[in-house]
């Protein structure tokens, strides 16, 4: 029997649906987290053979003695893997400290995780990648923007979403984002690209070869939705765009990718922009080795009638899976904030939605900052009834 390490399973809360799969496939699936067993779900404490609580997962230290412990209890780890962008650094460095040959190593980390390193990568599949500047000093930064104009865009050159991004338009705030910055951390800053986010999601086998194709398109910037506080969109697509899907095999070809779960972002330009392309062409944005975050695994689910859980587990089982796509739609997200005045409550969303709707629930806290506070899922034929149904559901003003 394979013994399998999942970091982290409790959350996000639908993680253990991987864990269940795992198990289903025949796997001895062990948990390392730092909440509670008895406060663990029933549904993750039936998926998991063992679990070992650790006091924080911050902890190097005790994850480390964790696994060890494991190793000593069930033999050799095959497998260990959290699926998430946030732990996945600290993956990589116990496969390498334990010598577990699936999955990225500590060597690999700087072309996955660092956002310069990517657009080698990027450039190597022959995708357009923007200007960028890894920010030192004043007037080479100055110098930077000269070159490519304002606005640019500065973010941690290894950071997870939107955190500390600033979108600058002018030399005072290039003033204030130099005096705010985080001083012991690289930041990164590129020239702005006025493009939507069209991301390529797939499960990948040993080979290299996609086992399940889909995309999402976030027509809002993520990094506004933080800094404003917006409401938050996004939907699965209906149908993987052939550009699309062409851009994801080239960059998972590129980086390397094996038997992973990925999503990789790309800008679709939204007008002709000098150096990078036409309205409409794909640039790159950044990769990301793990499933698109939140409940995004349940809204391909919903969008393709199928099970990206037993797509991944079959992967990791047996390199191959017989899970069959059903009927495809569209699977839209929103997240609304309680501090807007919607035009319409939950009762009157579920009366006029409620045979669309697929989920409707509160977003955890942690995760409100880029999605927003209550959550609802609906899944649509047609890209017009997904429009009606954004246009009604983000209204505001009642």
């Amino acid at each position: 029997m394979k013994n399998f390490v999942f970091i982290s399973p409790n959350f996000p809360t639908n993680y253990w649906m991987f864990c269940r799969e795992l198990k289903k496939n025949g796997l001895n699936v062990l948990g390392i987290g730092d909440q509670l067993y008895n406060e663990l779900s029933n549904e993750l404490k039936e998926s998991l053979n063992e679990y070992y609580k650790v006091s924080n997962l911050e902890n190097e230290e005790e994850v480390y003695r964790a696994v060890a412990f494991l190793i000593y209890k069930h033999g050799r780890i095959d497998w260990l893997e959290s699926n998430n962008e946030y732990w996945l650094e600290r993956d990589a460095k116990l496969r390498t400290a334990f010598n577990i040959k699936s999955g990225f190593r500590t060597k690999d980390i700087p072309r996955i995780k660092f956002k310069s390193k990517m657009k080698e990568y990027y450039k190597k599949a022959g995708i357009t990648v923007a200007r960028y500047h890894l920010v030192d000093n004043w007037e080479n930064t100055v110098a930077f923007i000269r070159e490519v104009g304002y606005p640019v865009v500065a973010k941690p050159d290894n950071g997870v979403g939107a955190s500390h991004t600033f979108k600058i338009e002018n030399e005072d705030q290039l003033r204030a984002f130099f005096a705010e910055k985080w001083e012991d951390t690289q930041y990164i800053m590129e020239e702005f690209v006025n493009g939507e986010v069209n991301s390529y999601d797939a499960i990948i086998d040993s080979h290299g070869r996609p086992l399940f194709e889909t995309g999402n398109v976030t027509p809002m910037s993520i990094m506004d939705i933080v800094n404003n506080e917006d409401d938050s969109i996004f939907y699965i697509v209906k149908d993987l765009p052939a550009d699309t899907r062409a851009m994801g095999r080239a960059t998972v070809k590129s980086f390397g990718v094996k038997s992973r779960f990925v999503h990789f972002e790309f800008f679709r330009l939204l007008k002709d922009q000098e150096g990078l392309g036409r309205k409409g062409d794909l640039m790159a944005l950044e990769v990301n080795m793990r499933p698109s975050g939140g409940v995004s695994p349940d809204m391909m689910d919903f969008a393709h009638g199928t099970d990206v859980y037993k797509i991944w587990a079959d992967m990791i089982a047996f390199d191959k899976t017989d899970m069959k796509p059903g009927e495809d739609q569209y699977c839209a997200f929103a997240g609304l904030r309680d501090s807007k005045s919607h035009s319409m409550n939950r009762e009157d969303i579920m009366n006029k939605y409620g045979a669309n709707i697929k989920m409707a629930e509160r977003i955890p806290d942690v995760l409100s900052g880029a999605m927003g506070n209550e959550m609802y899922l609906a899944t649509f034929k047609t890209k017009e009834e997904m429009d009606t149904f954004y246009s009604d559901v983000l209204q505001c003003g009642k």
